[in-house]
């Protein structure tokens, strides 16, 4: 007998009970035996639970190995390791022996290694006998001489196949000697915020150095000084991302978690109370200027040929007298100054102080706005429609572009310092 002795709190039904209440209601009992158990039940339930929990898990993460495969037996099988950290140690393995350090002996290194400027690579292809390497125009820049050391500890002497200021992307080769590994290329255009990222890279001099962060943002607009001299002339789109960057990470290789390179770490944000901003050259981005440096040892672009002074210069304001020199209407505010025209420009008929305001129609406030319009929009051989103000009026000629000079570092460059309508100038120097 329990506690109680009381069918309310029993945890028993007495027979008595149980035929009264099949008389009054004309309940019949089941026989044992005839259906499942509540033992049954609640096994089923939980195997049918887990299923769904694992299927949900799966459909959420996106993990490969969570994904469920069917057997011999036709049940579902779950294979692979779900933890997420197992899988960055997994996928720094595969990228480690691709990426490598790079060691700039230029002028102010005096031939000392240990004052080489540093840089990382990522080695993306193998071909008759040599191994070529992605890195950043910025970290091979002014070299006399470039070492690089891979993840076994070879040094080997790199060949500049091509670099690009603009894109900020390079190609070295070297002999393919011990190198068995190419990473693996991603895709960029897919990326989510969130997703769980790799830097491996040379920073400080420490080879082979790995970092874990999230994407912060897919696509970001940065604004960047080609010559380092404090004027924005192109503006790069770049993946933000929060795993640690340093001096010496930059041309080294941002992963995924399947260990395919997603990007190229090219800069981080540096100053005082500010951690966590980091960004990395897309990988569908850099490719586009790879395919161009491996076949020409340049990247191709459309060639205009104008020297211009921003009307809006930041660093001379434009006086009274300077406008009506110029002859502008007072509603015109934006636009270039044609310093010099040579090339295409010169035999279209622009010359000294024509101020260029549209391209195709399009309205230009910049310099910046000119390069990004010509290499986003135009092609080697088109045409573009110039419209210009010369003494007051507004005019259009039609330029046909050309291919870049090689000896041509910016084309369409920007002019700093003050204007004086009769200056001559000259294209880079």
């Amino acid at each position: 007998m329990g506690l109680f002795d009381d069918d309310f709190y029993s945890t028993k039904v007495s027979r008595r009970y149980e035929r009264r209440m099949e008389s009054n209601r004309g309940w019949k009992r089941r026989k044992r035996g005839s259906g499942w158990s509540t033992l049954q039940i609640s096994i089923v339930s939980s195997v049918l639970s887990a299923i769904v929990a694992v299927l949900m898990f799966s459909f959420i993460t996106g993990l490969p190995s969570s994904k469920a495969s069917i057997g011999s037996g036709g049940g579902a099988i779950f294979g692979g390791d779900l933890d997420p950290f197992s899988r960055i140690s997994t996928a720094a393995a595969k990228v480690g022996p691709t990426v490598v350090s790079i060691l700039n002996h230029n002028e102010l290194s005096g031939g000392d290694p240990e004052q080489a400027a540093l840089g990382s690579g990522v080695i993306f292809k193998k071909e008759k006998g040599k191994a070529f390497i992605i890195t950043n125009a910025h970290v091979i820049s002014g070299a006399s001489d470039l070492e690089i050391l891979t993840s076994s500890g070879d040094s080997k002497e790199a060949k500049v196949v091509g670099q690009d200021a603009i894109s900020d992307i390079a190609v070295l080769e070297v002999d393919d000697k011990g190198i068995t590994s190419v990473i693996t290329l991603g895709d960029s255009t897919s990326l989510r915020p969130g997703e769980t990222v790799l830097a491996i890279g040379n920073p400080l001099g420490l080879g082979g150095t790995l970092t874990s962060g999230i994407i912060s943002y897919t696509s970001r607009v940065i604004p960047v000084s080609i010559n380092q001299d404090g004027n924005y002339d192109w503006e790069q789109e770049v993946i933000q991302t929060d795993a640690a960057i340093n001096d010496g990470n930059s041309g080294g290789a941002l992963v995924n978690l399947n260990g395919e390179l997603i990007g190229i770490n090219t800069m981080k944000i540096a100053d005082m109370g500010v951690e966590g901003l980091g960004f990395a050259i897309p990988v569908s981005e850099v490719m586009k200027s790879v395919d161009d440096l491996m076949e020409f040892g340049r990247v191709a672009r459309p060639f205009l040929g104008v020297y211009t002074l921003n009307l809006n210069n930041p660093f001379s304001e434009f006086s009274e007298e300077d406008y009506r020199e110029l002859m502008l209407p007072k509603d015109v505010k934006e636009g270039v100054i044609v310093l010099e025209a040579h090339g295409p420009a010169k035999s279209a008929g622009l010359k000294l102080n024509d101020v260029i305001v549209q391209l195709d129609k399009q309205p230009i406030h910049s310099t910046l706005d000119l390069r990004k319009y010509l290499y986003g929009h135009k092609k080697i051989g088109e045409e573009l429609e110039v419209s210009f103000y010369r003494d007051g009026e507004l005019q259009r000629v039609k330029v046909k572009l050309a291919d870049k000079p090689e000896d041509a570092e910016l084309e369409d460059d920007i002019y700093e310092g003050e204007y004086d309508s009769d200056q001559e100038f000259r294209l880079d120097e």
